[in-house]
């Protein structure tokens, strides 16, 4: 599974290109192989169908994931973050969910998975901004799992910006779309962060 840009025009023209690297091998290409199968997304109007790809290199395949969706959830990650950002700010899985028009028991879910994890995902969002970013002030404590997730990948998002700015390649990125990037799809994953 690789993380791609929203725009699916202009994933296939990467793809022509062969400006898509292979996440499997270091010198291998990604071209078009067919599509995965079509699902519902909540928060999306359309089902989404994501483009399967497949290295020139080592001829394995791999789904291409826009970066609004995370992986194996049928939920758009831009609700899932405004879960998090709720649930910083105090509110609770009920009210949430009765919010968002999810069912609470989904949002507990996932805020379990954020919670638990809070620490380990807090510092590698920072050193994504240590690595991309230059004079980086480490966030303070908020007192909130959620919060420091939150803070993490703020300053996250605003290191990549002052590194590489919001050209009309990549438009405006949200908190959430480096969630997902970062995470390469897999913030509320098993298994993810792995050990640093």
């Amino acid at each position: 599974m690789v993380t791609v840009e929203v725009d699916p025009e202009r994933v296939e023209s990467r793809l022509a290109a062969g400006e898509v690297a292979c996440p499997s091998c270091p010198q291998g290409v990604l071209v078009r192989w067919g599509f995965a199968r079509s699902r519902a997304v909540v928060g999306v109007a359309e089902p989404v169908r994501p483009r399967r790809s497949r290295c020139r290199g080592c001829a394995v395949t791999h789904v291409l994931l826009p970066a609004t969706l995370l992986l194996r959830r049928a939920y758009l990650a831009e609700l899932m973050w405004a879960a998090v950002v709720a649930k910083a700010a105090g509110a609770g899985h009920r009210v949430i969910g009765a919010r968002l028009g999810i069912p609470g028991s989904t949002v507990r879910g996932w805020l379990r998975v954020i919670t638990g994890r809070a620490e380990v995902v807090r510092h590698w969002f920072v050193s994504i901004a240590v690595t991309a970013g230059v004079d980086v002030s480490i966030p303070k404590a908020t007192g909130s799992r959620c919060g420091d997730v939150i803070a993490a990948v703020g300053l996250a998002a605003e290191s990549l910006a002052a590194r590489f700015g919001y050209g009309p390649v990549i438009g405006a990125v949200t908190a959430a779309q480096v969630a997902v990037v970062g995470s390469g799809a897999r913030l509320l994953s098993p298994g993810w962060p792995p050990a640093l």
